[in-house]
């Protein structure tokens, strides 16, 4: 496996952001949370939170109203401990059956360890037809 710890490389920036893509898919929210430290900072559009509890809780609701989630995202840059990543994702809301697509970019920060301690992110929703999915 690689190391996917800081110092980041090209390689281990890309096998970073690949392991989030699959751990968001998934959408089991207490796993994706063991990738963030127990205190790491969100800033998720205009909601600001801290903590492992808190992104559960966030993600729980957010896989409530998003049915069909469906992500990619694309090694955007690096640094030593910082990536950031722009992002697509699909997604049909809970209540009134509409489909979106949302566009965003996240800008990460990790720990020595590889967690991540601090994770940005600003994004648009777009209504689209269901026949307009390419996700």
């Amino acid at each position: 496996m690689k190391n996917l710890k800081p110092p980041f490389n090209l390689e281990s920036a890309i096998a970073k952001v690949k392991k989030a893509e699959d751990a968001w898919n998934s959408k089991n929210p207490e796993n994706v949370s063991l990738a963030y430290t127990i205190n790491s900072h969100w800033r998720n559009r205009d909601q600001f939170f801290i903590g492992r509890s808190a992104i559960v809780t966030f993600l729980s609701n957010k896989w409530k109203k998003e049915l069909h989630y469906k992500l990619e995202k694309e090694l955007w840059s690096f640094t030593d401990d910082r990536i950031s990543v722009r992002f697509e994702y699909e997604w049909q809301h809970s209540e009134t059956k509409e489909w979106y697509r949302t566009h965003g970019n996240e800008h990460w920060q990790f720990d020595n360890e590889g967690l991540m301690e601090i994770r940005d992110m600003s994004a648009n929703d777009i209504k689209i037809k269901e026949s307009e999915r390419k996700l």
